[in-house]
């Protein structure tokens, strides 16, 4: 795969990098992944893939822009209250790398939806916000055999972990909490949404090209008050209903 010299002085940065270089940057270029979620997690995550060079990105969520939005999903402004979410955020990501290919899906993520989406990339991004959605994505990845980076956010803490077969997102959460918490809830701090997406967005990135150790079978907490990280390996579940025979 052959890099224009635009592309070259544009990605310049990874290619000296030695876990990158030209090899792990033609990964990123032939890449593909699905973000489910155009939020506050999946804003940043999409602008630091955008910007990496990944070839295509897809964008679902069935949103549209909201006021209150902008104090975290910094993909938005002001102009684009009352747009769907993907259609602005895909604007946005192919004004600032028109060398990838971008789109979005403004719909509700069922199983079907999930299956025809998850089927055609190369792995899967989850940043949003209920658990439903989480775990049809997270079976829709064990059934397509595709990696799945998931993170999510809360008041002043967040964590991000990977997902690849077994053990899956359902065997950290084997079933819906019933005292589930939501940052229309509780809040959540701003940059807490950038810290945790950038981080969904560099998993993404080791993954693609190979560079390090992804967090797989991992979860990573982040407590912003505390300024303390922890992370802890989560244990394959054998009665999980989705990864459990594998």
């Amino acid at each position: 795969m052959v890099f224009t010299d635009l592309e070259i002085e544009r990605y310049a940065r990874h290619l000296v990098l030695r876990e990158v270089g030209g090899p792990g940057q033609q990964k990123l270029k032939a890449g593909s992944a699905l973000i489910v979620g155009a939020g506050g997690l999946g804003a940043p995550a999409a602008l630091y893939l955008a910007a990496a060079g990944i070839g295509t990105l897809i964008l679902a969520d069935p949103d549209d822009v909201d006021l209150s939005n902008l104090q975290r999903q910094v993909i938005y402004t002001e102009d684009d209250i009352g747009r769907p979410k993907p259609e602005a955020a895909a604007e946005r990501l192919a004004a600032l790398n028109p060398h990838i290919f971008v789109a979005g899906f403004n719909g509700a993520f069922d199983e079907t939806t999930a299956d025809e989406l998850i089927d055609g990339v190369d792995m899967v991004l989850d940043g949003t916000d209920d658990f439903a959605t989480r775990f049809a994505v997270n079976a829709a990845c064990v059934r397509h055999g595709k990696p799945l980076v998931t993170g999510a956010i809360g008041r002043w803490t967040g964590q991000v972990g990977v997902f690849s077969g077994a053990p899956c997102y359902q065997c950290l959460v084997p079933e819906i909490p019933p005292d589930a918490e939501t940052c229309t809830a509780v809040g959540v701090v701003g940059a807490l949404a950038g810290v945790i997406g950038s981080m969904m967005a560099l998993e993404a990135i080791k993954l693609m090209t190979g560079a390090g150790e992804p967090l797989s079978g991992r979860l990573m907490i982040y407590d912003a008050l505390a300024g303390e990280t922890r992370t802890v390996r989560v244990a394959a579940d054998p009665d999980c209903p989705v990864c459990g025979g594998q």
